[in-house]
C-alpha cells in the first residue's frame, strides 16, 4: 500500500477500469519503473518508506506550489500561508505589481506571472501565476470546409508533393468560389530527417517548428535574384522536380518525401546564399529574437545530426547534453549551418503567413486549422533539447480495452508533468504560441493527454502501463490564453477511452470536439468505467514502434447501438464523415475497405463474417438516411449516397463540419491504414479519383462531381 499511496502522491493512477464494473490494478514492476522516471525510487519497502518521508518533509517546507491557476472569479489556491507571509508579483512584462489583500491576481491582465512570497521564518518561494480567460474563442458562426493531407494535394507547380504555395491555392480557391470558412490539415511539424524518413506526420522531431520540406521554393523572394550558374542550377532542380511530380500524377509513383526534400535542400542552400535585402535581414532578425534559444536549439540539432546522424543518443557522448561545454564548442563550428536551418525556419513561417493571410482574404472565418501531434520521436530535436522535460524509459500508448485486447505502444517519450510544473509549462506554452501563430483553429490530436497519458515502460508490452495524470486545469488554462491571444478556436480529438468529466470539462472550456458520423451510436452507458468510444487509430500514426489497433473499431450492432439521431448530436463538435486514419466513404460504401484489409490480413475476424458485419452496418445507415429523406436518388447510388451522408451532417447542431477532401473526389484509398507498416503506402498517396488516377490541384477545382457535393453544404454549412 505504502507503494500506491507514493504513486498517488506522484499522479500515478494504480488502477484503472477498462470497462464498468471492472478494475485493474498496477503491477509493482510497473509502478517502480513510472515512479523511477520521476526520479523516485520506489524499487525497495524502505526505498518506498524513504521517499515517502522525503515527500512529507518537501511538501512540509514548500510555500507555493510551482505553477498556480487564476480565472474569473477563481481565485488562485496557495494553499495555507504562514500568517505574515509577504506577497509581491511581478509581471510577465517585467513589472512590479501589488497583490493585494485576498485575491493577488484580481487586477492582473491575463498571462504568465510570477508570484514571490516570503515567510516569516525567511523561507522564500517563487510560482508561475497563469491568469486565463475562462473558455478558448468560439467559432465565428457556423461553417464549413475541409480536412485535408497537405502532402497529398498536388498541383501542377508543387515539386512532387504538395505544399505551401499550393495551400494557399486551396484556401484563396475555395474560400471564393466554395464559401468554405477553414482547411483543417495534418501536423506541419519537422520531422525527423532520413533517408529513410519516417512518413508519417505524427512522429515528428519537433512539434514547435514547420518542416521546410513544405516550402514552395519559387515563392521565396531571394529566387528571382539568382543569376548565372546558380540560376541554371535551380532550373535544373526545378525540372528534375517536375520529373517527380510527373512520376507521381501520370505514372502513379508513390510520394516521396525523400526526393523532394534532396531536390528542395540544394536549392535552399543556392537560395540562402543570396544577400538578404536590409527590410528583408530586419524580418530575419526580428524572428531570430522572438524565438530565441529554443530555436537556435532546434537549428543546432539539425546541424550536429548532418554530421553525425539523427540519433542523438549514438552521437558521441559530450554531445547528448545540450549544455555541454562541448557542444557549445561545435556550436561555434557549425555557425553557418545553424543559421541555415535557421533561416529555413524564418522562410517557412512566412509562407505559413501568407497561406493563412489567403485564407482570410478570401473570406474564410477561420481559416488554417493546424494539428497539434500527440509527441515526439524519441531522436528528434525536442527531446535532445529538452530532454528534463521528458520521462526517460517511458512512451505513450493506450490501455487493453473492448476494441484492443493488447493496448498500445505509439513509441513517444511523453513529458513529465512535474517538469513542466516546475518551469511554469515553459515548454508547452512554447509549442501553444508556435502553432497558433498562423492559424484559426488548432486541432489538438488525443486532446485527453491534457488530463492523463497512458505510460508504457520500455521493453513492457502496453498491458503493463500506467496512467499518469497532468495538471489540467493548467494545460488547459494555458490553451485558452494561447488561443484568446491568436484569436483561434481550439478542436479536441477525442475519440477512444475518455476518462469520466473530461468531455464535459472541455466543453465547459469551449474546447470543441471530433465526432464522426459512424461512431455517432446511443453506446451502451459506461457506468464508473473510464469510457470506451471506437477510436480508429488511437493518436495518429504507424509503423513497427507506433503500433495502433489492426483496424477500426466495428460499431457494434444496431441493438446494442442505435444510430443517433441528428439532434442528439452535440453543438460544440467538429463533425465528419470520416477522417485520414479511416476508409474513405465511397470505400465503406462499396465494400472495398474490408477488401482492402482482407488482403492485408488485417481483419478482426473471419472474412464472411466481417463482410455481413460491415454490410448490416453500412445498410442500417442507408435505411436511415431514406427514412429521413436524406438519399431521394437511392442506395444504388454511390455519389448521391455520398451527399446523403453529408446532408445528415448538416441536420446536426454541430458548430463546424468538415469534408474529406478526397471524399469529395470519390477516392477510394486511405491515407493511412492503421496496422500497418510496409504493407501499404501510408502517408505516400495523393488524392486520387475513384479508379485512382491522381488528381491536381487544378483538377479538383474544376471537378464537377466536388461542386456538386460542395453546393449541397453551401447554405446549410454556413
Amino acid at each position: 500500500m505504502g507503494r500506491e499511496r507514493l504513486a498517488r502522491l506522484h499522479g500515478i493512477a494504480p488502477s484503472y477500469r477498462p470497462a464498468p464494473g471492472l478494475i485493474r490494478h498496477i503491477g509493482d514492476d510497473t509502478l517502480i519503473a513510472v515512479l523511477a522516471a520521476l526520479g523516485v525510487d520506489a524499487s525497495t519497502p524502505d526505498a518506498v518508506r524513504a521517499a515517502l518521508a522525503a515527500h512529507a518533509v518537501t511538501a512540509g517546507r514548500t510555500l507555493l506550489p510551482g505553477t498556480v491557476v487564476a480565472r474569473p472569479g477563481r481565485p488562485p489556491d496557495l494553499g495555507t500561508l504562514p500568517a505574515g507571509t509577504a506577497l509581491r508579483l511581478t509581471t510577465e512584462d517585467g513589472e512590479e505589481a501589488d497583490p493585494g489583500p485576498g485575491n493577488p491576481a484580481a487586477h492582473l491582465p491575463p498571462g504568465v506571472h510570477t508570484l514571490h512570497a516570503q515567510a516569516p521564518d525567511g523561507r522564500t518561494a517563487r510560482a508561475r501565476l497563469i491568469v486565463a480567460p475562462d473558455r478558448v474563442p468560439a467559432p465565428p458562426g457556423r461553417t464549413h470546409g475541409f480536412l485535408v493531407q497537405l502532402y497529398s494535394l498536388l498541383s501542377q507547380r508543387s515539386w512532387g508533393m504538395g505544399d505551401l504555395g499550393d495551400l494557399a491555392d486551396l484556401a484563396a480557391w475555395s474560400g471564393r468560389a466554395l464559401g468554405t470558412g477553414f482547411v483543417q490539415l495534418n501536423p506541419l511539424h519537422a520531422a525527423v530527417p532520413g533517408p529513410p524518413a519516417d512518413p508519417s506526420p505524427y512522429r515528428p522531431s519537433s512539434r514547435r517548428f514547420p518542416d521546410p520540406v513544405h516550402l514552395r521554393i519559387e515563392h521565396i523572394p531571394e529566387y528571382a535574384q539568382l543569376t548565372g550558374p546558380d540560376r541554371r542550377r535551380a532550373d535544373d532542380l526545378a525540372a528534375r522536380a517536375g520529373i517527380l511530380r510527373a512520376d507521381v500524377l501520370e505514372r502513379g509513383a508513390l510520394i516521396d518525401r525523400d526526393a523532394v526534400w534532396e531536390l528542395k535542400r540544394e536549392a535552399l542552400e543556392l537560395l540562402c546564399a543570396v544577400p538578404l535585402s536590409p527590410g528583408r535581414r530586419a524580418a530575419y532578425c526580428d524572428f531570430l529574437a522572438e524565438q530565441g534559444a529554443p530555436l537556435e536549439d532546434h537549428a543546432t540539432w539539425c546541424a550536429l545530426a548532418e554530421r553525425h546522424g539523427s540519433d542523438w543518443r549514438a552521437w558521441p557522448a559530450a554531445l547528448r547534453d545540450p549544455r555541454s561545454p562541448a557542444t557549445a564548442r561545435e556550436r561555434q563550428g557549425l555557425l553557418d549551418r545553424i543559421d541555415f536551418h535557421c533561416r529555413l525556419a524564418w522562410l517557412t513561417d512566412q509562407q505559413l503567413a501568407a497561406a493563412q493571410r489567403a485564407a482570410r482574404e478570401a473570406g474564410m472565418g477561420i481559416g488554417l486549422v493546424h494539428d497539434l501531434a500527440v509527441g515526439v520521436h524519441p531522436t528528434g530535436a525536442d527531446t535532445w533539447a529538452q530532454q528534463d522535460a521528458f520521462a526517460s524509459g517511458m512512451s505513450i500508448g493506450a490501455p487493453p480495452d473492448a476494441f484492443n485486447a493488447r493496448g498500445q505502444d505509439w513509441g513517444l517519450p511523453p513529458w513529465r508533468p512535474d517538469a513542466l510544473a516546475a518551469t511554469g509549462y515553459a515548454p508547452y506554452r512554447g509549442l501553444l504560441s508556435s502553432l497558433l501563430r498562423h492559424a484559426g483553429a488548432l486541432r489538438i490530436d488525443h486532446v485527453m493527454g491534457l488530463f492523463r497519458l497512458w505510460w508504457v515502460p520500455e521493453g513492457r508490452p502496453p498491458t503493463e502501463g500506467a496512467y499518469v495524470h497532468y495538471d489540467a486545469e493548467a494545460m488547459l488554462s494555458l490553451l485558452a490564453l494561447e488561443a484568446h491571444r491568436a484569436g483561434a478556436c481550439v478542436i479536441g480529438e477525442d475519440l477512444g477511452t475518455v476518462e469520466p468529466g473530461v468531455r464535459e470539462t472541455l466543453a465547459e472550456r469551449g474546447v470543441l470536439g471530433t465526432s464522426v458520423l459512424w461512431f455517432e451510436r446511443d453506446y451502451a452507458a459506461d457506468g464508473d468505467g473510464d469510457g470506451a468510444d471506437p477510436d480508429p487509430a488511437g493518436p495518429d500514426g504507424s509503423g513497427p514502434e507506433a503500433a495502433a489497433p489492426d483496424t477500426e473499431a466495428p460499431a457494434p450492432s444496431a441493438p446494442e447501438a442505435r444510430i443517433l439521431a441528428p439532434e442528439e448530436w452535440r453543438e460544440g463538435c467538429l463533425a465528419t464523415v470520416t477522417t485520414h486514419d479511416l476508409p474513405s466513404t465511397a470505400a465503406r460504401l462499396s465494400g472495398e475497405d474490408v477488401a482492402l484489409r482482407a488482403r492485408l490480413g488485417l481483419l478482426a475476424g473471419p472474412p464472411g463474417r466481417e463482410r455481413a458485419r460491415a454490410r448490416q452496418e453500412l445498410a442500417e445507415w442507408l435505411d436511415e438516411l431514406t427514412r429521413r429523406g436524406l438519399l431521394p436518388e437511392g442506395p444504388a447510388d454511390e455519389e448521391a449516397a455520398v451527399k446523403a451522408v453529408h446532408r445528415f451532417l448538416l441536420r446536426t447542431p454541430a458548430r463546424l463540419v468538415g469534408v474529406w477532401l478526397p471524399d469529395a473526389v470519390g477516392d477510394r484509398r486511405p491515407q493511412n491504414l492503421p496496422g500497418t507498416w510496409d504493407q501499404y503506402p501510408n502517408w505516400r498517396l495523393p488524392v486520387a479519383a475513384p479508379d485512382g488516377r491522381p488528381l491536381t490541384l487544378e483538377e479538383l477545382a474544376a471537378s464537377p462531381r466536388l461542386h456538386a457535393l460542395m453546393r449541397e453544404l453551401g447554405d446549410g454549412g454556413r
